[in-house]
C-alpha cells in the first residue's frame, strides 16, 4: 500500500477542522454517489480500542513497557470521565494528545499500524460489524471509518477492511514529520458530526440518505446527523436512547467474551494516545543517545 500523505483538511464557517482520508482502494465514483456509511471503531467495528492494540503492538516490540501500558489505561479511564462530566477540562487532554508522536515520521507510524493492525487488530474485527459495512459497499455506497486516532491510522485500518476512508483526528506534520501538535479538534463526540457534515458537502452525500454506527452515547451527534442511525455493541445509555427513537440495534457480543473485552475498550476509548507519552519519549532518548 502506498504510503504517501493523504489528507483532506477543511474548516466550516465556525472554525471546526476535520481531515479525511481515502484509500488506495477507493473507486473514482461510486454507483450511488449520494449515500454512505459511517462506522465508528472502537467497540462498533473491533473488540476493544484500536489505539490500544497499537500501544500493545508498541510494547511488544519494546517501544514502551508493560507499565507504560498501565498508565496508559489509567489515563484513558480518566479522559473518559472528564469527557462525560467536565466538558470544560478537555483543553487539557487536548494539549496532551498527540505529545507522543513528535519527531516521528508519518510514514514510521503508518508502517507500525498496518504491522499491528494485522497482528493484533485484525483478529478482533467484529466479522458481523464487517460485513455490514460490506453490504453498504456491495450497494455501492462508500464507506468510512470515523475514529478518535490519527487519520493515518485510520486510513491505514480502513484499507485493510477494504473501506473507502477514513475521518480521523489531525495531527500536525512539518516536513513529514509529527510536530505533537492537533490541528482542530479531537474526533470525538461533536466533532464526529461537525466532521461528516463537511464530508457531505464536499462528497456531495445526502445525509439523510446515509447510514452511522456506533456503540456509545458519545456519538449521538453522529448518529443524529444521519438518516439512519444503528447502535452496534451498544453502551447502556446508547441502548436507552435507540429504543426511545426507534433505532436498529446490532449486538454481536455474547457471554462472557463481552465481559473481557470491556475493560480495554472502556480504558482505552476516547483519546488519542496521549498516556503513551512517558514509554515513547523514553524511545526517542534511546534514538538521540
Amino acid at each position: 500500500m502506498a504510503r504517501s500523505r493523504k489528507v483532506t483538511v477543511s474548516t466550516d464557517a465556525e472554525g471546526h477542522t476535520a481531515g479525511w482520508a481515502e484509500t488506495d482502494l477507493a473507486p473514482v465514483s461510486a454507483p450511488d454517489p449520494t449515500a454512505a456509511a459511517f462506522f465508528d471503531v472502537d467497540n462498533t467495528m473491533m473488540q476493544g480500542a484500536s489505539i490500544y492494540w497499537f500501544a500493545r503492538g508498541l510494547a511488544s516490540r519494546n517501544y514502551v513497557t508493560t507499565g507504560d501500558l498501565a498508565r496508559f489505561a489509567w489515563q484513558q479511564l480518566r479522559f473518559r470521565l472528564l469527557a462525560r462530566e467536565h466538558a470544560g477540562d478537555m483543553s487539557l487532554a487536548k494539549e496532551a494528545a498527540l505529545a507522543f508522536v513528535e519527531g516521528w515520521r508519518v510514514n514510521e507510524v503508518e508502517h507500525l499500524a498496518e504491522e499491528i493492525f494485522d497482528e493484533m487488530m485484525a483478529p478482533r474485527i467484529w466479522a458481523g460489524t464487517h460485513q455490514l459495512a460490506q453490504r453498504h459497499l456491495d450497494a455501492g455506497q462508500r464507506v468510512w471509518l470515523v475514529s478518535a486516532a490519527p487519520v493515518e491510522i485510520g486510513r491505514v485500518i480502513a484499507a485493510r477492511l477494504g473501506l473507502t476512508g477514513a475521518i480521523g483526528t489531525v495531527a500536525e506534520v512539518v516536513d513529514g514529520a509529527y510536530t505533537g501538535r492537533l490541528v482542530g479538534d479531537l474526533m470525538h463526540g461533536p466533532a464526529k458530526a461537525e466532521a461528516v457534515t463537511q464530508l457531505a458537502a464536499v462528497e456531495g452525500l445526502d445525509l439523510a440518505r446515509c447510514a452511522a454506527y456506533s456503540d456509545s452515547a458519545n456519538d449521538l451527534p453522529l448518529l443524529c446527523a444521519v438518516g439512519r442511525a444503528v447502535a452496534v455493541n451498544p453502551d447502556g445509555a446508547l441502548l436507552r436512547q435507540a429504543r426511545q427513537h426507534g433505532w436498529e440495534v446490532r449486538d454481536f457480543r455474547t457471554g462472557r467474551r463481552a465481559v473481557k473485552i470491556a475493560v480495554p475498550s472502556t480504558a482505552a476509548a476516547g483519546l488519542v494516545a496521549g498516556a503513551v507519552t512517558a514509554g515513547l519519549a523514553l524511545q526517542r532518548r534511546r534514538r538521540a543517545g
